[in-house]
């Protein structure tokens, strides 16, 4: 009878325990990007009324101190998950090795504890970050930094197809023979920066995108780490067409990350963006069957 009982008792831990990793794999993630935080208290409003708990992406611009950025951390934390982008891949090559571990150092050390996720590196096979060997040092000693101290890692690509300028920088060939194992294997997050207006307005076949990338990094987070367009009578279209973005791809968590919501969506009582927005994220909750227990939100990212 205890036999029984023990074997029972096992059946139902196993039938929980996988229930548990389907649920957790199939979370979704809602984001915005910020890209300064002057302005911070109507920032926090709007990112707060938003009815499923946000990540918000925090721009860390080029040659600020951290301490610049204590404050907007701290009023954020208690509204939204934070994703800090350590550097834009714009100001990369402007840094030496040297710089980009100081800056690390100094960034990790005194917000590591209010970001939930740091982003090691963004779109790092563009060309425009400089030297390849140059890139990889910074993104390594980022991604060893973040490990060891036990924070979550983000590296963020550039999609590129047919509108790169050396065949060396497309996506899929770049990460293929630059991206460590460990990092193919360990990488918390790995996010797709995409923007049309750059890119011949191709709409790329998402899904296959995606399900590319889960065979490339198999235990990793997928989704959209960066979107958005300056032209003002398409952002209505692009917002939906990303945040309602459905793919099946496993371990897909969505993200999105929309540029320009400082500038579109705040304040949000005056910014009809701000409502396109939050009904897209609304009917991509609906689409997906996801209830509010199972967004990301902080402990569970």
């Amino acid at each position: 009878m205890n036999n029984l009982k023990s074997s029972l008792f096992l059946l139902v831990l196993l039938v929980t325990v996988n229930s548990v990793t389907v649920c957790q794999s199939n979370r979704k993630m809602y984001g915005v990007t910020i890209d300064a935080v002057n302005n911070i208290n109507n920032i926090v409003t709007a990112i707060s009324n938003h009815r499923y708990r946000m990540t918000t992406r925090i721009v860390f611009d080029e040659w600020m101190p951290a301490t610049n950025y204590s404050v907007a951390v701290n009023k954020l934390d208690s509204v939204c998950v934070i994703m800090g982008e350590l550097l834009d891949s714009y100001y990369v090559n402007d840094y030496t090795v040297a710089q980009y571990k100081a800056r690390t150092d100094e960034y990790m050390g005194l917000l590591g504890g209010k970001v939930d996720i740091w982003e090691i590196g963004n779109e790092v096979n563009g060309e425009w970050l400089g030297n390849k060997d140059s890139v990889l040092a910074k993104i390594n000693y980022a991604y060893n930094k973040a490990r060891a101290l036990n924070y979550r890692t983000a590296l963020t690509l550039y999609y590129n197809k047919n509108c790169w300028e050396n065949p060396q920088n497309e996506m899929f060939r770049w990460v293929n023979a630059n991206i460590s194992n460990d990092m193919k294997q360990n990488l918390d997050y790995v996010l797709v920066s995409y923007y049309e207006d750059d890119c011949n307005n191709l709409q790329p076949n998402w899904q296959v995108v995606f399900d590319s990338l889960h065979v490339i990094f198999p235990n990793s987070n997928l989704g959209i780490g960066e979107c958005g367009t300056t032209n003002t009578v398409r952002k209505e279209e692009y917002i939906n067409r990303y945040y309602r973005m459905n793919i099946t791809t496993p371990r897909y968590i969505g993200g999105y990350f929309w540029w320009y919501y400082r500038q579109d969506c705040v304040p949000w009582t005056t910014k009809p963006l701000w409502g396109v927005l939050e009904y897209a994220i609304r009917a991509s909750v609906l689409m997906n069957d996801n209830y509010n227990n199972e967004l990301i939100r902080d402990g569970d990212y």
